[in-house]
């Protein structure tokens, strides 16, 4: 379980002070933080819980959240934002928590585009952005968005027939440290990098870096030849990121911008 307390204080001086919101068991800490935001909730309210019972990343996928095991964790943001910046969001989420997992356990992360965080060819966590626009369609502001990130922290076993296999901080640093690491200390740590991103989303040059520095962080988004699932189904060569931070895929038919699915290693063709 978390300490809340000590929780508040480490967060002192930071836009979550005051605002942390936890459930021991929740359906998924993304709906929780969704429906708080259509009723006034202020911007860096933060939404936890110890278990989600239906968890959900992109695309309706469910997020498989056992109780105890995992960081399941959602930000309520009101950033003065354009909705032509919100492709960034996820990216900008993606490099905060690759910082701070780096930096509570030494290991490096690997950027999947648009919002997968892995060790090797291993999943250990994912990001879900959920927003919504203003009413009034000439503010061209976005009214909130809300970062869900899910972190394995402690799993040891996971479900059989994922599409990426799966791994956790525990078993990655379990030779090293032989012992587990604390979710609360990578909580408030993931916070304060969203923090410290979220600033630079705001500012136009910090905005304009995004897209280079996720490449740099990225074995995914230059020189991979990968399969894009989604709306429209594509193979070919990846060839960085477009200033909106869609994904750029040399094909067959010339270079194509993806702007939403996923992508996945390409399967190799038997002779």
């Amino acid at each position: 379980m978390f300490d809340l307390g000590a929780l508040e204080l480490e967060l002192a001086g930071t836009i979550y002070a005051g605002k942390l919101h936890f459930l021991p068991v929740t359906g998924s800490t993304n709906s929780d933080a969704m429906a708080a935001a259509r009723h006034g909730a202020p911007h860096g309210s933060v939404y936890f819980a110890d278990q989600q019972t239906a968890g959900r990343g992109r695309g309706d996928h469910a997020w498989h959240s056992a109780a105890g095991e995992g960081l399941y964790v959602s930000a309520l943001l009101r950033p003065e934002l354009s909705p032509a910046s919100l492709p960034l969001v996820p990216l900008t989420a993606g490099l905060a928590a690759a910082n701070a997992i780096r930096s509570a356990t030494g290991l490096e992360i690997d950027l999947r585009w648009p919002n997968d965080l892995l060790i090797g060819p291993r999943k250990t966590g994912g990001i879900l952005v959920e927003a919504q626009t203003q009413s009034r369609p000439e503010s061209n502001r976005v009214a909130f968005v809300v970062v869900g990130i899910g972190i394995n922290v402690h799993q040891r076993d996971f479900e059989p027939g994922l599409a990426t296999p799966a791994t956790s901080l525990d078993l990655e640093l379990g030779h090293v440290f032989g012992q587990r690491i604390g979710r609360q200390a990578l909580l408030a740590r993931l916070l304060k990098s969203l923090e410290r991103e979220g600033r630079g989303l705001l500012d136009p040059a910090g905005r304009a870096s995004i897209p280079a520095r996720v490449e740099a962080a990225s074995s995914w988004v230059r020189g991979r030849s990968i399969e894009v699932h989604g709306p429209r189904e594509y193979t070919g060569t990846t060839e960085g990121l477009d200033e909106h931070g869609f994904l750029l895929v040399r094909t067959s038919d010339g270079v194509v911008q993806v702007q939403t699915g996923g992508i996945r290693e390409k399967t190799a063709v038997s002779s």
